[in-house]
C-alpha cells in the first residue's frame, strides 16, 4: 500500500505544523502524548470540506486552504500595541483577562481584582499536571487540531453561591500577521452562582491571521449565567471557535454572539441541558459585508425533561457576503415536557448576498412543544418608501430598518450597559457601510 504525506497549499507537510511548534507547547509528557494523538487525528482527517454534512456550507479546504504556523510569543513592542487595543475595546466596569496571540498576559489583566472572587489559573499551568482539558468527545478535525496546538487560555472556577460584582471580559488580541493562535479555556460555575462573561476578539494591526479557540463550560444547579461574545477580527482573518456547555438543573443561561469581522468565521456550539427545569436563550447577529463568510452552527441537546430553549438569530448580509446558520435541537426519549424553539432570519442587502439557513429537529419524545422557522428576504420597499417620503436619505432609512431587524436578538441581553454597548457596535457597522 502506498501512503501519501498530506501537504498544505504551499507544499509544506501537515506534520511540520506540529513538529515546528511542539517544543513551545506546554504540558507534561502525558499531555504531549495526548497532543500527538489529537494531531494525528487531525492529520488523518484534514481540514473539513463540503462533503462533511456539518461543514457543507463552510468548506475550510476551499476558504482557508492551510493552517498557518504558530504565532511567536509577543515581545515588548507587541505588548505595548496590545495594551492600546485592550484600552480601546475594554468594557467599562468589567474585569479583564487578556490573551495576546494565544498567550495569557498578566500585566494587562485585572488579576488581583479577580482572584478575590474567582479561582483563576492559566491553561499552561493546568497542563503541567494533566491533559484533562485537552480531551473532548469529538470527531471534528478543527477541535482535534485545537487540542493538539493550544498554547494557553484561562481556567476560571466560580464558587457555589458566588455573586460576581462585575462582569469578566476575556479579550483575545491578535498581533502577529500570517500566523495562527490556539487558545482553550474552561469556566466552571458553581451551584447558585451568578456571573456575566464577555469574550472579545480584536486585532491590533495584524493581518491575515488565524484564530482557533475552544471553551468548555460547566454550570451547576440554580445558577444564572450570561455569556456575551463579540467578534471584530481583521477583515482578512479566520476565526473558528468551538464551545462545549453543560447546564445543570433550574439554571438560566443567556448566550449572545455578534460577528462584525473576519473573512471566515465559524462559531460551533454544543450545549447539553443536563438538569431539569433549566432555561436556555441563545441569540445572535451576523453583520457581514464584502466577501465575509460567517457561520453559526449549534446543537442543543435536551437530555432531561422540563427544559426550555429559545434561539433567535439575525443576519444582515451586504455585497457578496455569505451567512450560514445551522441549528439542531435534539430531544432525548426521556426529555418529556421539552419546549424548544428556534427562528433565524436573514436580510439580504445585495443581489449577490447569500444566506443558508438549516434548522433541524430530532425528537425522540412524544410530549413536547418544538418548532423552527427560517426566512430570507430584502428590505421592505413600502417601509423604505415611507421613511424616504419623510425626508430621510436612503442609507439612513435603511439603517433604521436594519436596526429594527436586529433589535429582537440584541434586546435579549439583560444588562442595560452591555445591551447599549452591543447596539453601539451595530450602529458603527452601519455607519461604515454608509
Amino acid at each position: 500500500m502506498n501512503v501519501a504525506v498530506a501537504k498544505t497549499g504551499n507544499g509544506r507537510a501537515v506534520s511540520d505544523l506540529f513538529a515546528s511548534a511542539e517544543g513551545r507547547l506546554p504540558g507534561s509528557p502525558a499531555v504531549i502524548a495526548a497532543r500527538r494523538e489529537a494531531f494525528e487525528t487531525y492529520e488523518r482527517l484534514g481540514l473539513p470540506h463540503r462533503r462533511i454534512e456539518e461543514w457543507k456550507y463552510t468548506d475550510l479546504r476551499a476558504l482557508v486552504g492551510e493552517v498557518l504556523p504558530l504565532a511567536a510569543a509577543p515581545d515588548a513592542a507587541a505588548l505595548k500595541r496590545a495594551a492600546d487595543a485592550v484600552k480601546a475595546h475594554a468594557i467599562a466596569g468589567a474585569r479583564k483577562l487578556v490573551l495576546v496571540d494565544g498567550v495569557f498576559v498578566a500585566d494587562l489583566s485585572d488579576v488581583k481584582a479577580l482572584v478575590s472572587e474567582v479561582g483563576l489559573k492559566t491553561l499552561r499551568e493546568t497542563l503541567e499536571k494533566d491533559a484533562a482539558l485537552l480531551k473532548t468527545v469529538s470527531t471534528d478535525a478543527v477541535i482535534e487540531l485545537n487540542a493538539a496546538m493550544a498554547t494557553d487560555g484561562v481556567v476560571l472556577s466560580i464558587a457555589d453561591g458566588a455573586q460576581l460584582s462585575a462582569p469578566i471580559q476575556i479579550i483575545h488580541v491578535a498581533m502577529a500577521a500570517s500566523a495562527s493562535a490556539f487558545t482553550r479555556s474552561q469556566l466552571a460555575v458553581g451551584n447558585g452562582a451568578r456571573a456575566t462573561i464577555i469574550e472579545s476578539f480584536v486585532a491590533a494591526g495584524a493581518k491575515a491571521y488565524q484564530v482557533s479557540d475552544a471553551v468548555i463550560v460547566t454550570i451547576g444547579d440554580n445558577a444564572d449565567v450570561a455569556h456575551i461574545r463579540l467578534l471584530d477580527d481583521a477583515p482578512d482573518a479566520v476565526n473558528i471557535t468551538s464551545q462545549f456547555v453543560t447546564v445543570g438543573a433550574n439554571t438560566k443561561v443567556n448566550f449572545f454572539n455578534m460577528t462584525t469581522g473576519a473573512a471566515v468565521s465559524r462559531l460551533q456550539g454544543f450545549i447539553t441541558l443536563a438538569g431539569e427545569g433549566s432555561e436556555l436563550a441563545i441569540n445572535g447577529v451576523n453583520l457581514l459585508k464584502k466577501t465575509e463568510h460567517g457561520d453559526t452552527t449549534l446543537v442543543v441537546d435536551h437530555a432531561v425533561p422540563n427544559c426550555v430553549s429559545r434561539e433567535i438569530f439575525r443576519a444582515v448580509i451586504d455585497d457578496r457576503a455569505h451567512s450560514v446558520f445551522q441549528g439542531r435541537i435534539i430531544v432525548r426519549p426521556d426529555a418529556q415536557k421539552t419546549d424548544g424553539k428556534m427562528m433565524t432570519r436573514a436580510l439580504l442587502l445585495s443581489d449577490e448576498a447569500e444566506a443558508d439557513n438549516k434548522p433541524e429537529l430530532e425528537i425522540f419524545a412524544d410530549d413536547v412543544s418544538c418548532g423552527h422557522g427560517a426566512t430570507a428576504g430584502a428590505l421592505d420597499d413600502s417601509l423604505l418608501f415611507y421613511l424616504k417620503a419623510r425626508g430621510l436619505p436612503e442609507k439612513q432609512a435603511q439603517a433604521l430598518l436594519i436596526q429594527a431587524f436586529v433589535g429582537e436578538a440584541i434586546e435579549q441581553i439583560a444588562d442595560d450597559g452591555l445591551r447599549e454597548h452591543v447596539i453601539g457596535i451595530a450602529e458603527r457597522w452601519l455607519e461604515r457601510r454608509s
